[in-house]
């Protein structure tokens, strides 16, 4: 045994990126525990009770008490990848439990239908439907009306397009070489696949933003142990700015439910990963200096606010849109914009969510000064 765990050491050793290190006394271990227990399934941890208690005991310590407080993971995120990663498992009366524990911690009904339904492209069909399944039955139980409001964003004529976009902000480059060479040229069929179902259809939908889809998928692909895929979806993170960081902590989310060796196979794979420079690509970055008519400024922002929404939300080229105003005028707006290139920038101008914001605020601008502008450290992802 000891030999085994000297070899996990070294294993992980050397090159993970650096997190907060869990220090507290056994004491501390089980306040925690008891205190995220009581906030996911509103129940007392640690009772000693049922058929098992010993076992009981070490689980919940070792989940609720020390995995739990590992890496800045909010409760939120670390239910979604729960669920996500059960789900996956088919381990479906654990998925119940903790489909009740997402919600209680703020995760809507909207999202966590999302999350089951992402695993699709993943597992197949019948399994995604026997998981959303489960978590139907608890949407039932709390009196949640089904079926959930639509999240669909994409038409017949435009989810080739749609995934497209989404993989070349993943992947610059593109994925094509991938399917080169089956028999019969039958390899642009998966490709296409790809790109009008998983990413045109699947990772458009509303509810969970690109950033938060990616990282679930890792942490499907941690699951399934699918090494070649973790590599490219390693990089597909980091693409739309999650950190290394937030990967490792989201394996260490899952390792209780998947066991020892599936987790470091996923955090080797990051060891190998972490440090090499991430390409800038062409991005194109912007300052838009923006002075509002002060008697509409609440009118203008409410348009601001729906185009900024939307654009994050539909537009995978459109990667930051941070506005911000002065606060002894807040009249003199800035907004911080980031494209993936100039292409996706000439694309966001002619959606139809940034022509309405257009349209609606002529009369609202009295000036508008745009400046191009170079990032000093190209690399430094917004936190």
């Amino acid at each position: 045994m000891k030999k085994i765990m000297g070899m996990i050491a070294f294993a992980l050793a050397g090159s993970l990126p650096a997190m907060a290190q869990t220090t507290e006394s056994h004491m501390d271990r089980i306040e925690v525990c008891k205190q995220n227990y009581l906030t996911l399934f509103g129940g007392e941890a640690l009772t000693g009770q049922g058929t098992d208690p010993e076992m009981m005991d070490i689980l919940q310590k070792f989940i609720f008490g020390e995995v739990f407080q590992t890496g800045n993971l909010t409760l939120k995120q670390r239910e979604m990848i729960t669920c996500i990663t059960l789900a996956t498992m088919q381990t479906l009366p654990q998925l119940k439990t903790h489909a009740e524990a997402a919600l209680n911690v703020g995760v809507t009904p909207e999202e966590l239908r999302e999350v089951m339904y992402l695993t699709a492209p993943f597992i197949g069909f019948p399994k995604m439907l026997n998981a959303v399944g489960t978590v139907n039955e608890v949407f039932k139980e709390r009196g949640i009306s089904l079926p959930i409001e639509k999240q669909g964003t994409v038409m017949e004529n435009n989810r080739h397009e749609t995934g497209k976009t989404i993989q070349n902000r993943l992947y610059p480059g593109g994925i094509a070489s991938v399917m080169e060479g089956l028999p019969a040229d039958m390899g642009k069929h998966v490709e296409r696949f790809l790109t009008d179902y998983f990413f045109g259809e699947i990772y458009s939908r509303g509810a969970l933003d690109l950033q938060t889809r990616e990282l679930l998928g890792y942490c499907v692909l941690t699951t399934l142990e699918a090494e070649s895929q973790l590599h490219s979806h390693y990089h597909g993170n980091i693409n739309v700015g999650n950190t290394p960081e937030t990967l490792t902590a989201a394996v260490i989310q899952c390792l209780p439910y998947i066991g020892f060796p599936a987790a470091i196979k996923a955090l080797h794979i990051i060891k190998q990963e972490y440090g090499q420079p991430v390409s800038t690509g062409n991005k194109l970055v912007r300052l838009s200096k923006i002075t509002v008519d002060p008697a509409q400024i609440d009118a203008y922002n409410a348009f601001l606010k729906e185009e900024i929404e939307a654009s994050m939300r539909l537009e995978p080229g459109v990667l930051t849109l941070y506005a911000t105003a002065e606060k002894e005028a807040p009249h003199q707006v800035t907004i911080l914009e980031i494209y993936a290139d100039q292409t996706a920038y000439e694309s966001h101008l002619k959606t139809p969510h940034f022509q309405k914001y257009k349209q609606g605020t002529l009369s609202m601008v009295k000036e508008l000064e745009l400046i191009d502008v170079e990032p000093l450290i190209p690399d430094l992802k917004i936190k």
